[in-house]
């Protein structure tokens, strides 16, 4: 079994795409910008405060120890800086803890010396702690680490602004790349539906979207051209071979006395003209008018065609509220194909068929259920049964015919907006299930 994967539409992964070219733009700039500008700011502040440093140390060097403490107690009650004796007990966190703080620390130390100490916080007191020598006495020089810090919190609001930006104009470019190509995969879905007169703007500026329109103009225009040929060729083959049928079954009437002759031959002229009409359904044009209509009208419309019991029985079990959204006519003829098929083939040899026709509302679709109670199909051949001119196995073919009737089902459920599935029913027979629009 293949492994299941993430799948998606063209539009996303061209969004997704953009997306994180344009995010990761915004943030290689502003990760450039701060080391072009806000690297070289913090250093100047390192400079800065290596001068306060300078300055603190030149004045506790110029001054007795008398007055040393007074001044250091005045220093030691400032707002931005402050100045305290270091003690062997003290607890310091180093600052260099960053690639910047390694360069911050390493800057400080060639300005102050190498016996110059850098912490983060002294005695969990956090802060820019500077620790000097002056004679035999060390102290600490703090001050806060807001200058010397680099943090986007400062510009968040133009961080998310850009990264909104990007996401819209990823939005909106790739709507407009993927616009082309949304409406080519519409038009070719509306020409898999039988709508060849569905054509794309042969005008837009880009050209190589528009050598693509025109080559799809053209090969529908050549897809109509085929259907109306094929259309008008069948329906004179049709004409052409039903005359001398007709003939030919008046003077077998008239000129053959043997009645079981006769019989035999009349069979045989019927068979032929059956044959001719499954070819015209086949070859009839796409054109259905859908419309809202009862479901069991059609059905028992249908029915009431097998007045045989000894050839067919129905039993029907469809809601009389139940109402779909389809050309009653073409889904007339869907019954019709489902019902002879299984008069000829859904039963046992000396049996009537018996069918059972049901159907229940899932959802916006009516699942429409034709079962039958024959020997089935093997599954190998169920996938084929609607290949023009396939047949199943013996058992399902005992009565020769066209090979059309469930070609013209599935190509007339297409037509329907439907969907067909044919699969062997449990206890033996074939059950069709048709998925038809819910009005």
């Amino acid at each position: 079994m293949a492994r299941p994967h993430l799948a998606l539409n063209l539009f996303w992964r061209t969004f997704a795409w953009l997306a994180l070219l344009l995010a990761g733009a915004v943030l290689a700039w502003q990760y450039t910008f701060k080391l072009l500008e806000a690297q070289p700011r913090a250093l100047e502040s390192a400079e800065q405060l290596a001068g306060l440093v300078k300055l603190s140390r030149i004045a506790l060097e110029h001054t007795d120890p008398i007055n040393r403490v007074a001044v250091i107690s005045s220093m030691s009650r400032g707002d931005t800086v402050q100045v305290r004796v270091a003690e062997t007990s003290d607890r310091w966190l180093p600052y260099d803890t960053s690639p910047f703080a390694k360069q911050l620390a390493a800057e400080l130390r060639n300005t102050l010396g190498p016996d110059t100490v850098v912490a983060r916080s002294v005695n969990d007191v956090p802060g820019l702690w500077v620790r000097y020598v002056v004679g035999e006495d060390a102290f600490w020089l703090r001050t806060s680490p807001t200058p010397l810090s680099i943090s986007l919190a400062s510009n968040w609001w133009w961080v998310v602004i850009a990264l909104l930006a990007t996401v819209v104009g990823s939005a909106l470019i790739a709507r407009l790349i993927n616009q082309p190509l949304r409406e080519l995969a519409e038009a070719a879905g509306r020409i898999r539906e039988g709508e060849y007169d569905s054509r794309l703007d042969e005008t837009t500026m880009t050209s190589e979207i528009r050598e693509v329109n025109m080559g799809f103009n053209r090969m529908a225009r050549e897809l109509a051209k085929l259907e109306e040929d094929r259309a008008v060729m069948l329906a004179g083959i049709s004409h052409d071979l039903r005359t001398p049928l007709a003939r030919l079954r008046l003077e077998t009437e008239m000129s053959v006395n043997d009645e079981q002759a006769r019989h035999f031959m009349a069979q045989d002229i019927d068979q032929l003209d059956a044959i001719i009409s499954k070819f015209m359904d086949y070859a009839r044009p796409n054109e259905t008018q859908l419309r809202e209509a009862r479901l069991i009208d059609i059905v028992e419309r249908e029915v009431q065609g097998f007045r045989d019991p000894d050839q067919i029985r129905f039993r029907v079990q469809v809601s009389e509220a139940l109402k779909v959204f389809v050309d009653d006519t073409e889904l007339g003829r869907v019954l019709l194909n489902l019902f002879e098929n299984a008069r000829r083939y859904g039963h046992a040899e000396g049996e009537p068929a018996r069918v059972d026709v049901s159907a229940a509302r899932q959802g916006s679709w009516v699942e429409v259920k034709v079962r039958d109670h024959g020997p089935g199909v093997p599954p190998d051949r169920l996938q084929r049964l609607t290949v023009p001119f396939y047949r199943g196995d013996a058992a399902r073919t005992a009565a020769s015919g066209a090979g059309l009737g469930l070609a013209i089902v599935e190509k007339s459920v297409q037509r329907l907006g439907g969907t067909l599935s044919i699969s062997n029913a449990q206890g033996g027979g074939l059950i069709t299930v048709l998925k038809l629009q819910a009005a």
